[in-house]
């Protein structure tokens, strides 16, 4: 019985599972990459923004737009490694399985920052597919009534309530494919 107590201990002191982390199983082609890579002529130009989930976490259509300041765009060119990536990543992440790119590849990226207005480009693009990820943070303000005390009268008890204001943070991947289709191409995107 001692130790059948003693083994749950020590499990209990273990603590939560670590995440599993994983990797596609395909080679990464560096020259694809580098190539797809190569100055161009062709523009990405677009906004970026996220919108707040309801209470069933669907992001209405006309819902109010927050948008993307200051915040980092990452583009990378559309390879086979990063299809086979994408692809692990829809099948197998999940609230304890992160899926990663080797950093050789993920060393094969272009990266921008928005304005304040959540507006971004990339210029000199070769035709060709990539994908753009940004992670976009905001709050949300609230506020609650925290008791504060009773008082007592001819009336009977008083509870006193103050008003305490918080906020909570959120975060948002936001993430889509652009293609561009000719050289000197300028290409639009809504990134959200």
């Amino acid at each position: 019985m001692a130790f059948v107590c003693l083994a749950g201990i020590v499990l209990a002191q273990r603590g939560p599972k670590p995440p599993k982390i994983l990797y596609p199983e395909f080679a990464f082609d560096s020259l694809t990459a580098r190539e797809q890579l190569k100055r161009g002529k062709g523009t990405i130009k677009g906004i970026a923004f996220t919108k707040p989930k309801n209470n069933l976490g669907v992001k209405p259509l006309l819902a109010e737009r927050i948008y993307a300041t200051n915040t980092k765009i990452v583009l990378f060119p559309v390879t086979p490694y990063f299809d086979a990536w994408l692809s692990l990543r829809k099948k197998k992440e999940g609230k304890h399985t992160y899926v990663y790119m080797s950093d050789e590849a993920f060393r094969f990226r272009l990266e921008t920052t928005t304005d304040s207005y959540g507006n971004f480009t990339f210029t000199e693009m070769k035709p060709g597919r990539y994908f753009l990820q940004a992670i976009v943070g905001w709050s949300t303000s609230h506020s609650r009534n925290v008791y504060t005390g009773s008082g007592y009268s001819g009336y009977g008890r008083t509870d006193y309530y103050t008003p305490e204001y918080y906020s909570v943070g959120h975060s948002d991947r936001i993430e889509e494919f652009v293609e561009v289709k000719e050289s000197g191409e300028v290409v639009s995107i809504k990134l959200h």
